[in-house]
């Protein structure tokens, strides 16, 4: 697994490029000083008949602006560089990842279909290889569609139904249909919900939030998986309150994690794959939802809590853009 990205050697040859630039600036400097003093004190003495003016200030004033732009588009340059080399390092981590996480169910569907042809596997065994290659199907889906719709959202070509659903209806069933298509126990999730407030949504993407977040909980969590959900319904909006039992966020981490390709490395769970897509995917989801999205976590091994809140549907002008259908 990759390390984060460092900045040191670059922010190293910057530093010793600016003192070069400086270096430069007061060479330029002693330059026309030691000329006006030369000019001052020896040209009467070395020829009385030479008329002797004075430097002029412009070209002095001049090259120091030059040498100013010069050191300024050298920032600028390091910059871009530095962020070009970031962005190459990120790409290059995500390549990885989702090469493991396309890789990984292709070949567990594979072993399996080839124990099905090669051997004589009893019924309740067919049936349980049957059902563990339907969830790797589903997880490639869900995989394959997340990038799409990526980047269906951010070209703004992201295709959308909205409905309106009563929110702790719609929410619980789809958190029950998540939580059924990773197998969790019965015990695992549990529910609370307050109020019978109306949303505008699109099914398709609120699933998609929904399993993200589930499926994160799965990955950052070495204990006996828990998962609260509250949604509450308040005067303008309901609030989903998701919280788990997992190893948690450091605060420096948490400005962090919604940004695209943005992973947490951790010691307690180190050999954990993704994309760095599914967090940057749900704010962008539940943006455009006209809603919002925050993480509240008091720190190392004490869980997580993503903080959703979606506006009250009240009338079709919510979203001017979208088909509305009455559920």
């Amino acid at each position: 697994m990759r390390k984060p990205f460092s900045t040191a050697k670059n922010l190293l040859i910057f530093i010793i490029a600016q003192l070069f630039w400086l270096a430069l600036v007061g060479l330029w400097i002693y330059w026309y000083v030691s000329n006006y003093l030369i000019f001052e004190k020896v040209g009467e003495t070395v020829s009385p008949q030479i008329n002797i003016q004075t430097p002029e200030v412009f070209p002095f004033v001049g090259g120091l602006i030059l040498l100013v732009a010069l050191s300024f588009t050298m920032v600028l340059i390091f910059r871009h560089l530095n962020l070009q080399i970031r962005l190459t390092s990120l790409y290059d981590n995500f390549i990885a990842n989702i090469t493991h996480e396309l890789k990984s169910p292709l070949s567990s569907i594979q072993l399996y279909l080839e124990t099905l042809r090669s051997r004589d596997v009893p019924p309740d065994k067919q049936k349980e290889f049957i059902e563990q290659m339907l969830r790797d199907t589903y997880r490639l889906q869900n995989l394959i569609n997340s990038i799409l719709e990526i980047s269906a959202l951010e070209s703004k070509k992201q295709k959308t139904n909205f409905v309106v659903k009563t929110a702790v209806e719609f929410i619980p069933k789809v958190l029950k249909d998540a939580s059924a298509n990773f197998r969790l126990g019965d015990d695992v999730l549990i529910i609370n919900t307050n109020g019978n407030n109306n949303i505008l949504v699109d099914e398709h993407s609120i699933r998609m939030v929904f399993d993200n977040l589930i499926d994160n909980s799965i990955k950052y969590c070495t204990d006996n998986l828990k998962i609260w959900v509250t949604i509450e319904c308040k005067e303008n909006q309901v609030e989903i309150d998701f919280r788990d039992n997992g190893i948690g966020i450091e605060p420096k981490e948490q400005k962090n994690i919604f940004k695209k390709f943005y992973r947490i490395y951790s010691d307690d769970i180190p050999n954990v794959k993704g994309t760095g897509l599914g967090l940057y995917w749900i704010k962008g989801i539940i943006k455009n939802h006209n809603g919002k999205i925050s993480v509240i976590s008091e720190g190392k091994g004490k869980g997580t809590t993503f903080r959703i809140l979606l506006p009250v549907y009240k009338n079709k002008k919510l979203l001017k853009k979208s088909s509305v259908k009455e559920d």
